[in-house]
């Protein structure tokens, strides 16, 4: 059985701590795109743990964690980060690497940040992991392969041919020094021995998994509107952050996707640029931003302070939509106790006229949000273990954003801690 957990959302809508709790029931976990751009904030017995790269299944000892052919793959970020846990008392978990995936290289990072300074202020709020650089020599082909590594003659010459052309926009556009062909050739090496115990081909052995009953979880990074097709473009990753990309991010048939939980924050955050219609500002952000998440609303990568807004039912029901959501886990509502009433962004007002629907990035600019407002609750909800048992007003709440959603609200997250959930 093959299950999909996914953000509806600008991500950080709190998939990590799901995705921990749904691979107690996992024999596999699997990342399938992205890189180390976006982090889970997982807490358990063991600490708390920002991860990056590696899927947050890491902490169990029955579980298998994969990175698919999907994933920019950063060695060294991946080899620290395994470090790093079992430092922390984690057992060392078991791990594979697609002999698929493509390596994330020094100077993605490097023309990551140069490319973001020359934009100045028309950059694009990158976590400067060197995603999108990365990505585009995939698709332009001048990507290197995690298998390459194994090949010393070809991987020479690959590196050569690619130098070339990197070297004149560093020198010509960043005026920035060039690369030295010889010292990323022995780094390479040193990368295929930090990764050679790790690689197989994850397609097959996943094929395996399905045909031998095993349950898989693929986990997805960020959300709905990150997503390069159907999010705020251009403000998006590069990446599909879609569920239906999980079938080519990890190598499985698309068919064997059964059920997608799609991860909805109780109200709206967001890192970094982009269009943003229910974002609230000065005090009232402030006060929701101090109180959300855990010990507050930053970004996990980054730190930097996430920009707050009050629940955006238009996005929200779209992200489910386009993610193919088969039930919804709403996160955070916990931080939601100490207000009075809550406002519900139910539709944009562009250009006179008030949509349900989430429109393309250029329209979206112009949008004003249209809310309606529901009485808060004002105690705290931490602790509870019953739905029945949720002050009337809350579940009020819950069932509201079910209805606009028009998908089942399943789980209900009201704290931080693994088992702080309360299943519907």
């Amino acid at each position: 059985m093959v299950k999909a957990i996914v953000g509806a959302n600008w991500g950080d809508e709190g998939k990590g701590k799901i995705t921990d709790m749904l691979g107690q029931e996992s024999d596999i976990i699997v990342r399938f795109q992205g890189g180390s751009n976006a982090g889970h904030t997982i807490i358990n017995n063991y600490g708390k743990f920002a991860l990056h790269l590696l899927p947050s299944g890491v902490f169990y000892d029955h579980t298998t964690s994969i990175i698919g052919n999907g994933v920019a793959l950063n060695i060294p970020y991946l080899f620290n980060e395994i470090k790093s846990i079992v430092e922390k008392g984690v057992p060392t978990p078991k791990i594979l690497v697609s002999d698929r995936a493509q390596i994330l290289m020094p100077y993605h990072i490097l023309f990551d940040q140069y490319e973001e300074e020359r934009l100045g202020g028309k950059s694009f709020g990158s976590t400067k992991s060197g995603i999108a650089p990365f990505y585009s020599d995939k698709y332009a082909k001048i990507g290197f392969q995690v298998s390459e590594l194994f090949d010393e003659v070809t991987l020479k010459d690959k590196i050569s041919r690619v130098c070339e052309q990197k070297n004149v926009i560093l020198e010509h556009l960043y005026h920035k020094p060039k690369i030295n062909e010889e010292e990323l050739f022995n780094l390479l090496l040193e990368y295929k021995q930090m990764v050679e115990p790790y690689v197989c081909d994850t397609s097959a052995f996943l094929n395996d998994a399905i045909k031998a009953g095993k349950n898989i979880l693929l986990e997805g990074q960020l959300g709905s509107l990150k997503d390069p097709d159907f999010g705020i473009y251009p403000m998006v990753t590069s990446s599909s952050t879609l569920a239906a990309y999980g079938a080519i991010g990890a190598g499985i048939p698309p068919y064997e996707i059964k059920n997608i939980i799609t991860v909805v924050k109780a109200y709206s955050s967001a890192v970094g640029a982009g269009e943003f219609v229910s974002e609230i500002f000065g005090e009232e952000a402030d006060e929701l931003r101090r109180r959300g998440g855990d010990g507050g609303e930053y970004g996990a990568t980054t730190g930097r302070p996430r920009r707050m807004g009050w629940f955006d039912a238009v996005a929200s029901r779209y992200g489910c939509r386009i993610q193919g959501a088969t039930e919804v886990a709403l996160t955070v509502l916990d931080v939601l106790g100490y207000l009075d009433e809550l406002s519900i962004c139910i539709g944009y007002e562009i250009d006179g006229k008030v949509t349900r629907d989430f429109p393309t990035t250029v329209q979206l600019a112009k949008a004003k949000p249209v809310y309606t407002k529901l009485p808060g609750w004002k105690q705290e909800i931490r602790g509870i273990k019953n739905y029945e048992e949720l002050p009337e007003n809350c579940r009020k709440y819950i069932e509201f954003i079910e209805k606009e959603l028009e998908v089942p609200v399943t789980l209900v997250s009201n704290g931080p801690g693994r088992d702080e959930i309360i299943r519907r």
